[in-house]
């Protein structure tokens, strides 16, 4: 499960380098054409198909923990400690013999994800223990050592990690793709700063600003929806088979198509690449609350006396 990892030569002047991942994810994954309806003229829309990299873990955070695993073991740590919803990849952690204690929605939500952070790492170490810190999202400069010709790279951002990977990768690699990354949280001048933060820690040489857009997906707020949003990741589903998750990628499509039908001339002959982030399992957390939305039916309730046929019916 552990390897080496070789760095790409653009990026091998870099510090800090890992020296070992773990193979956790089911990569590469598949990159299509993605038949989207009312695109601009000679736009071409491609999907990276990241929400396939293993429906048990889900996502591109996957690629994050391959190297943060495998340093928190390299660094001798016994504990991790991390930010996450129970769906989130988190149990991925057990694989490398990690034991789990949960901090309540309650206390996360007095004492907040950094500070909360910081303060179980200092009782940990009090104990003893020797714990490792994983940021929210898996988002610092070792994490974004993770990342066809393309004009346009767009995705979700909610902790900043993935488009500091993807835009430095753009811009030292050669591909000089334009990063349009869509906030599904914080402020746009929020993510500006912290991924510049971000670049700073790998010596990338670059600003965030030249080399990224964010724009604001917000929308009602994190996690919430509107019903233009449920909506159009309903309608992409039926349309082209490719289900979206309603955090992230299907705010980040519902972003930039909108900005497609109000900006045509900005996105014409324009090859982009969305990259779906994954996230489904975070569906089932609200799944009786949009299941009407989603589809018409009906729980059918059958009275005890019917009469039923032999071999169907009430299991004995």
């Amino acid at each position: 499960m552990k390897k080496p990892y070789e760095p790409p030569s653009w990026a091998s002047h870099h510090y800090p380098i890992p020296s070992h991942t773990f193979s956790l994810g089911h990569f590469p994954t598949p990159i299509h054409k993605w038949n989207l309806p009312t695109l601009p003229k000679k736009t071409e829309v491609w999907v990276k198909r990241d929400d396939l990299s293993g429906m048990q873990l889900s996502g591109n955070e996957v690629r994050k923990l391959e190297f943060l695993l495998a340093d928190a073991v390299a660094q001798g740590a016994d504990c991790i400690v991390t930010i996450g919803v129970l769906q989130r990849n988190l149990i991925v952690d057990r694989l490398v013999g990690a034991h789990i204690d949960l901090v309540s929605k309650e206390e996360y939500a007095n004492v907040g994800s950094e500070v909360l952070t910081k303060l179980l790492k200092e009782k940990l170490l009090n104990e003893g223990r020797k714990p490792y810190v994983i940021p929210e999202g898996g988002s610092n400069s070792i994490g974004t050592c993770s990342q066809f010709k393309f004009n346009d790279i767009v995705v979700a951002c909610s902790s900043g990690g993935t488009v500091a990977g993807l835009s430095v990768a753009s811009r030292l690699s050669g591909l000089k793709a334009k990063v349009h990354a869509f906030s599904v949280c914080d402020h746009p001048d929020y993510f500006y700063e912290h991924i510049q933060g971000l670049h700073d820690g790998i010596n990338a040489g670059v600003s965030s600003c030249d080399i990224v857009n964010i724009e604001n997906a917000r929308g009602l707020r994190y996690a919430m929806n509107t019903i233009d949003e449920l909506t159009f990741v309903k309608q992409v589903a039926e349309i082209t088979g490719v289900i979206l998750d309603r955090v992230y990628s299907g705010k980040a499509a519902y972003g930039v198509m909108k900005d497609m039908r109000e900006n045509p001339r900005k996105w014409e002959g324009r090859k982009v690449l969305f990259i779906h982030t994954g996230g489904l399992l975070g569906v089932y957390d609200k799944a009786e609350k949009i299941a009407s939305f989603l589809a018409k039916w009906r729980k059918m309730e059958i009275h005890e006396s019917i009469p039923r046929q032999q071999g169907i019916g009430k299991m004995v």
